[in-house]
């Protein structure tokens, strides 16, 4: 193409290793931990203080090292190594290359937010990372992707807990020369793209990021031509007001076709990660609208190409606006689509208790030829829940498919844990890790091997913590108490329990609180200790989320706890990292069924950590009581405290019966053979079938390749 991208960064780097600065600007380095550790050696002190942010290292680490390193042997040797698979990755045949080549021309995929790496904090949670790991697999697979989203200049706040345990919210603007994303140029301008409203005009720029062989361009509305307020669309995620967040998701849907257009791109399959984007498909019909063809006709013939995913198992969750919204920002764009304004509303129409409603979901539905949800159980919650749009269909009819999630094995699981696989199962086992037959040999481990892995990273997180906390003592503005509450006091070999997520309150953090007394007598048995680490962050306009954490930070911050319970503030990719690979057990607590899939639990499961959960979501799949325990099960309950009540009697006789007694029913070599083997059976089961690699080609057989063909 004839569009430049113009680099934020600049490096002055010896020839001999001049090319870190390419590997610094593709994140392909991020879930390549040879990578990974190239910038590291560099200076291990300054790698860990700027949050692994290779740009601002190769800036800042000084000329003297940079020159010693390009006539280090041994340096030079891993550069060279890096080197040779960075180039082989781009060049070798790809597996979408092998076993489909008619996928040829572009597909796209649209997300509200994307958790590629901490350093590029344009993501909040779950959604985002499934993003990130849904672009790195494509990018493995060689699929002809492209990916949009947006610039948030702010990024996503910075957590800080109170002494009295109450979130508070620190904004941290990027400073775009340290991020790996270039602007997109042509005769050197920046590519602009704009939507007008009824009384003025939005226009954005875009930015790149290279996600290994995948382009993910950011809308960025930042830019002289707009007013202040509209300069700050795009500085957040998930404004709470609705008039941005409709200008957002207009943005986001029409501006980014527009933006694809712009740089010259004709996608063949058009994916919506989740209901945001859905002005997609208007902005498609539009197009064809435009030379002719009226609006049911291009309805029917794009139809067949949107591929529509929903995370979301309750109506309220969705993103639904007042019409009146609807009339503010878009009366002037249903004519272009040759409708009325009632048959433009007609076409999102949701009718609720609160009046009628345009909602994001429904349009998407109403226009894609496939939709699904994100687990088996989430696809039958869906199809029930969205039923009213087919009436004279039975429920198991409606056309909503399911994909359950995955997870980016690479980029979650440690470095120490893929050796050991290397070691036994094959140095070629990570290009087949969906082969169950293969992972089965996981059994002829040696116990004490994956045992001494485990130990590791269990010490490797404690020390990381403590770490934290002296990081953040030394900053000041923080009481003795927590400091304990952080996690100074933590025991590397006690059971520890993890849990680590967004602060929703129908995720149920604070259920293993419930009877504090008995939870007590259970965390400081002498020599049987357990440890709980909770993590995560609730929205900022989420006050009973807020709460939540409150409330179980207080319960932290008692004396009796011993400083066995702990809450790690600010959690974030690496913080996640740590804790998937180095808590015993994960544990995940929400209300039947309102978890859509989740995949924190994965994430661990393949480090060999087994989970203790809800039988919702993923866990309703992957369960098999050889790889983990359930709480609860799977009926339904009058009341949500009659659920919580039965859900928490289950949890502390699990605890107390089954997983703490297997725990420290130890051998002379202080390892529970019955433990690893628990450890063996969640790596077998979750490894191969819930990974990203399976839910890609699940999403190219079930839905890109089908999209080819209509």
């Amino acid at each position: 193409m004839e569009f430049l991208t113009t680099p934020s960064q600049k490096f002055d780097l010896p020839k001999r290793i001049s090319r870190l600065g390419e590997l610094a600007t593709n994140l392909w380095w991020s879930w390549h931990p040879e990578a990974f550790r190239l910038f590291g050696r560099l200076d291990y002190d300054l790698w860990e203080r700027l949050n692994h942010n290779p740009i601002r290292l190769l800036n800042e680490v000084g000329q003297a090292r940079l020159n010693q390193a390009a006539n280090d042997k041994e340096y030079l040797e891993h550069y060279d190594e890096i080197f040779k698979g960075f180039d082989a990755y781009f060049t070798k045949e790809s597996w979408s290359q092998k076993t489909h080549k008619s996928l040829k021309k572009p597909i796209t995929y649209f997300s509200m937010e994307y958790g590629l790496h901490e350093t590029l904090p344009i993501y909040s949670g779950g959604l985002g990372v499934l993003s990130g790991d849904h672009l790195k697999e494509s990018s493995d697979l060689g699929l002809p992707f492209i990916a949009v989203g947006f610039m948030y200049a702010q990024g996503y706040f910075s957590q800080r807990i109170t002494e009295d345990g109450w979130q508070e919210a620190v904004n941290n603007p990027l400073t775009f020369e340290h991020l790996p994303v270039t602007l997109v140029q042509k005769d050197g301008k920046p590519v602009t793209v704009s939507f007008d409203f009824p009384d003025r005009k939005l226009t954005a720029q875009i930015w790149e990021v290279r996600v290994g062989r995948v382009p993910l361009y950011l809308l960025d509305s930042n830019v002289e031509s707009n007013n202040d307020y509209d300069r700050l669309l795009t500085a957040r995620l998930y404004w709470s007001d609705l008039d941005r967040r409709v200008m957002q998701e207009v943005l986001l849907g029409i501006g980014g076709v527009r933006a694809l257009r712009a740089l010259g791109y004709d996608p063949a399959v058009w994916h919506m990660n989740e209901g945001h984007a859905s002005f997609l498909t208007l902005e498609r019909i539009r197009e064809q609208v435009a030379s002719g063809t009226a609006f049911t006709a291009a309805a029917d013939k794009n139809r067949g190409q949107n591929v529509f995913t929903t995370h979301t198992p309750v109506p309220a969750g969705n993103d639904e606006f007042p019409l009146y919204l609807i009339d503010k920002y878009l009366s002037t764009y249903w004519g272009e689509l040759g409708l009325t304004r009632e048959q433009f509303i007609d076409v999102a129409k949701h009718n609720t208790p609160h009046g009628d409603m345009y909602s994001m979901p429904v349009l998407a539905l109403k226009l894609s030829g496939g939709s699904n949800g994100v687990s088996e159980l989430h696809g039958e919650v869906s199809r029930d829940m969205w039923k009213f749009l087919w009436e004279d269909r039975a429920v198991k009819d409606v056309p909503i498919q399911h994909v359950t999630n995955g997870v980016h094995t690479r980029n979650w699981m440690a470095r120490r844990m893929n050796n050991l696989l290397e070691k036994h199962l094959g140095a070629a086992w990570y290009d087949n890790l969906d082969d169950h037959e293969l992972m089965q040999k996981i059994d002829g481990i040696p116990d004490k091997e994956l045992w001494g892995v485990h130990l590791h990273l269990k010490r490797k997180m404690a020390f990381y913590l403590t770490e934290r906390v002296r990081d953040r003592w030394t900053r000041g503005g923080f009481h003795p108490v927590q400091v304990v509450a952080s996690g100074v006091l933590i025991n590397p070999y006690a059971l520890t329990i993890g849990f680590a997520r967004r602060f929703a309150t129908y995720k149920r953090a604070s259920l293993i609180l419930s009877d504090v007394e008995r939870l007590l007598e259970l965390i400081n048995r002498p020599n049987h200790p357990v440890q709980i680490i909770f993590a995560g962050k609730a929205h900022p306009a989420d006050d009973p989320g807020k709460k939540l954490i409150q409330q179980v930070y207080r319960t932290v911050k008692k004396a009796e706890t011993g400083g066995r319970i702990i809450f790690v503030e600010d959690y974030d990719m690496n913080l996640a990292r740590y804790l998937v690979q180095g808590v015993d057990v994960w544990l995940n607590t929400p209300r039947r069924p309102y978890e859509a899939s989740g995949t924190s639990g994965m994430k661990a499961a393949i480090n060999g950590v087994p989970n203790f959960s809800v039988l919702d979501g993923w866990w309703c799949e992957a369960y098999n009581q050889k790889n983990g325990w359930s709480i609860g099960d799977d009926r339904k309950y009058e009341s949500n405290e009659a659920q919580d009540a039965f859900d928490a009697e289950n949890l502390y006789n699990t605890l107390e019966h089954q997983i703490i007694p297997k725990f420290y029913d130890r051998d002379p070599k202080e390892m529970s053979t019955a433990w690893v083997a628990f450890m063996k059976e969640s790596m077998k089961t979750v490894i191969p079938q819930f990974s990203t690699r399976r839910m890609v080609k699940e999403y190219v057989q079930k839905f890109y390749i089908p999209a080819l063909k209509k």
